[in-house]
């Protein structure tokens, strides 16, 4: 597995952005999810280098970027994307969870955005992803409870099995200490207040997919047939405003695909995608 070759670039607001370059073709930008750091999506990246030029991203607030900052909002993210746009060329989009919100946000506002592959973005529809949650994990976070904090986000965020909604938060504690390994937890536990801010932006923008009907792109949206029934009902609706977007739902995948359980699987579907030859 290739770990790329970093480099940064500075977003509007002066933050320092980093990201992972690797491969060869043309460009491909990958903007990751909540709790993940550009390292997580790098199997990802490998797959998709056989044919591509593969950018991934540090989000603002972990690896090699500087903070959230003080005001942050999606549209900062934004604003870093379209700053490692500026400097590879790129103008093809993969984000999964709270990353495909991110390229779906740009690919609103950018018009130089030619297509986007969103897998399970976190666009939340009239409460399709809980937020119920953060009252809870807010207060967790401020005392150090991390632990805590961690089993109320996997216990409330949507995903999990549904016999983990009625365990016990101190056996979920344990249960989850024994399942997340040490370098894993490493690197997830820092990135637990970037959580916070980051779903608090997801609710703020719950709402009407309507407006995504200004998305020119092409785009294809894709979520894990095991994955929530809510997930695949709101993705559906998402894409029926977008003027050029499909939707599929994939057999044997679930949220954590991308990133842990089957990247050559999403990378030969974003390849598929973006290869076709109405896209070259």
């Amino acid at each position: 597995m290739s770990a790329g070759v970093p480099r940064t670039v500075t977003s509007a607001d002066g933050t320092s952005i980093g990201y992972r370059s690797t491969g060869e073709g043309q460009p491909v930008i990958v903007i990751g999810g909540a709790l993940r750091t550009a390292e997580d999506y790098m199997p990802l990246a490998t797959a998709l280098a056989r044919r591509f030029e593969v950018h991934v991203i540090d989000r603002r607030g972990r690896g090699g970027s500087g903070s959230q900052g003080a005001g942050y909002s999606v549209e900062r993210e934004c604003d870093d994307v379209e700053a490692v746009m500026s400097a590879t060329g790129a103008t093809r989009l993969f984000g999964h969870s709270y990353g495909g919100l991110v390229a779906l946000q740009v690919a609103k506002r950018n018009p130089a955005v030619e297509g986007v592959v969103a897998y399970e973005p976190g666009v939340s529809i009239r409460g399709s992803i809980p937020t119920d949650w953060l009252a809870d994990y807010a207060p967790r976070l401020a005392r150090g409870d991390t632990r805590g904090a961690f089993a109320v986000f996997v216990r409330g965020s949507g995903h999990a099995p549904p016999i983990v909604r009625w365990l016990p938060l101190g056996y979920l504690k344990l249960v989850l200490r024994l399942a997340i390994k040490p370098a894993q937890w490493r690197r997830m536990e820092p990135l637990l207040q970037a959580n916070l801010a980051e779903h608090e932006e997801v609710r703020r923008l719950d709402g009407d997919p309507g407006g995504y009907a200004q998305v020119a792109a092409e785009v294809l949206l894709l979520a894990g047939a095991k994955s929530p029934k809510a997930t695949r009902i709101a993705l559906e609706a998402l894409g029926r405003e977008m003027p050029h977007a499909t939707c599929r739902v994939v057999e044997g995948l679930a949220h954590n695909a991308p990133d842990e359980a089957a990247p050559a699987r999403v990378a030969e579907l974003v390849e598929q995608f973006f290869a076709a030859p109405s896209r070259q």
